[in-house]
């Protein structure tokens, strides 16, 4: 699983405002778009699926006609993680109907028990997979290993920083991209690419550099995750 993110120079993921401030530059756009043409699915944590309804979709029409010639769907499968719901759908949710639609169910959310059973038959009437799975939180690994029955063998995770501290805390990722923007935002309370509780230097996550990349004003590395550690 590779995890993409886009962050300042100084290490941040949005400002102080929380509104997703743009990051990317187009060079980069372009280079998550091509990164979204080769997987199976892509997926997003439960506060940026609720505050963004994303589309996740590949934009260029020669990348779609690429995975169309492979023999792939146009799009790849969207996932997110929400531990609970609401109670429905918006009519025009770009998630689920954006790039494939209720006609084929293309979306997988996953949730907790804590969702009623009223919204799930809604987001499901909607066109959406909806898949329980854990208690208070989603169980990541129990989710991962459905997109696996589903033919989900390469998965893109989007963010937001929280999901991400996750799924490194549950020892999911193999490989981390981010593109550094050359500009700086700070304040403290500005989301960080992993945004969870954090450990002691003994408790790190190790990265092997694999590439460095110039695109446009900024550059991106992309790290295997060393083995064997968990945040």
């Amino acid at each position: 699983m590779l995890v993409n993110i886009a962050m300042t120079a100084d290490g941040k993921i949005d400002t102080v405002e929380r509104e997703g401030a743009r990051i990317s530059s187009p060079e980069d756009k372009a280079a998550v778009d091509r990164l979204r043409a080769e997987v199976d699915a892509i997926m997003v944590g439960g506060a940026t699926f609720l505050a963004e309804d994303p589309r996740l979709t590949v934009r260029d029409g020669a990348l779609v006609r690429a995975r169309r010639d492979r023999g792939l769907p146009d799009q790849p499968r969207k996932a997110s993680a929400v531990s609970v719901l609401p109670d429905s759908p918006r009519p025009d949710s770009r998630f689920i109907h954006d790039g494939g639609g209720s006609a084929t169910v293309s979306s997988t959310l996953f949730t907790t028990p804590r969702t009623s059973a009223a919204a799930l038959a809604a987001w499901r009437e909607a066109g959406a997979e909806v898949v329980v799975t854990g208690r208070e939180r989603v169980d990541l690994a129990a989710a991962l290993d459905h997109l696996a029955s589903l033919g989900v063998t390469r998965l893109l995770v989007e963010g937001g920083g929280t999901f991400i501290a996750a799924m490194f805390d549950a020892g999911l990722v193999d490989e981390f991209r981010q593109y550094i923007a050359p500009f700086v935002v700070g304040g403290h309370s500005s989301p960080t690419p992993l945004d969870g509780p954090g450990v002691a230097l003994h408790g790190r996550v190790d990265l092997e550099l694999l590439t460095i990349e110039r695109l446009g004003p900024g550059i991106a590395l992309r790290y295997r995750v060393v083995p064997g550690q968990t945040v």
